[in-house]
């Protein structure tokens, strides 16, 4: 593993594939041009709106977000996480899925979200992922990269359970990623501690592409995309706005957190 600069994109994602794409590839473009040698887009890049319309589409959204990822792999030269799109399984559901994608444009990861956002937020609004979406049901491989480190795959709602992100740590997980579509309401309380939560308790970077803003009449996401590294210190934060946070990843560092705070070694009950 090398020092090098990742990037967690932040969007605003609305219910139109081809403005959503041209957004991520501007994105794209600019995380490259500030150095970024591994870029993550957030949850529902490609599609975000009802979700009707998100599974009535979801065969051309499928197909148009893995050729996108691996085009923009290959056209930047370099490694790109798709933080969530829909893929049909039938019966009218979809899972959302997360691909890794090398700088070649080949596949290197997929992973199937496990938890599912079935929740009554206290804003008022009702999430009932489950009923279009079919829960994965694995902890995603660890991908071990020898530049970029070994990463592990989870979206979203995942960050609420300690237990997945444990296993991808007993797994020899490095860097995670969060890529998500936080409401703002549950954001503005939860998502900053709990990136450093995952960061802290794993000694892990922690890599969360987000959405930000509206995307439907009902729909608002909390932004703050971050990297947060393996002591808890943010050390990027995209804000409010659509744009990039951008770090360095560092193996020394990890190194030094890992020997200064050796938790994962005293761990008693597995």
């Amino acid at each position: 593993m090398k020092s090098y600069l990742a990037a967690a994109i932040q969007m605003n994602s609305l219910p139109d594939l081809k403005k959503n794409l041209v957004q991520a590839e501007d994105l794209i473009d600019l995380a490259v041009r500030q150095g970024a040698e591994l870029v993550t887009l957030p949850e529902n890049f490609s599609f975000l709106g009802d979700e009707a319309a998100k599974v009535a589409q979801a065969d051309a959204i499928a197909q148009a977000s893995e050729k996108f990822l691996k085009t923009m792999a290959q056209r930047f030269q370099v490694t790109i996480l798709g933080g969530g799109f829909p893929v049909p399984v039938g019966n009218g559901k979809v899972y959302n899925i997360a691909l890794l994608v090398d700088p070649a444009g080949h596949e290197l990861v997929r992973y199937e979200k496990v938890h599912l956002f079935d929740v009554n937020v206290p804003d008022g609004n009702t999430y009932r992922e489950s009923e279009t979406v079919l829960a994965g049901m694995r902890v995603a491989p660890i991908y071990p990269s020898k530049e970029l480190g070994n990463l592990g795959l989870s979206v979203c709602y995942d960050v609420r359970f300690p237990e997945l992100y444990r296993q991808m740590s007993q797994l020899g997980a490095e860097v995670l990623f969060v890529p998500a579509a936080f409401t703002a309401y549950t954001g503005k309380d939860h998502w900053q501690v709990l990136l450093q939560a995952r960061a802290i308790e794993n000694t892990c970077y922690v890599i969360a592409p987000a959405q930000t803003g509206r995307h439907n009449a009902l729909r608002q996401s909390h932004g703050h995309a971050m990297i947060v590294d393996p002591w808890g210190v943010i050390l990027a934060d995209a804000g409010d706005d659509i744009g990039v946070a951008i770090a360095e990843i560092n193996p020394t560092r990890l190194e030094q957190v890992r020997r200064q705070m050796p938790s994962l070694q005293h761990r008693v009950f597995v």
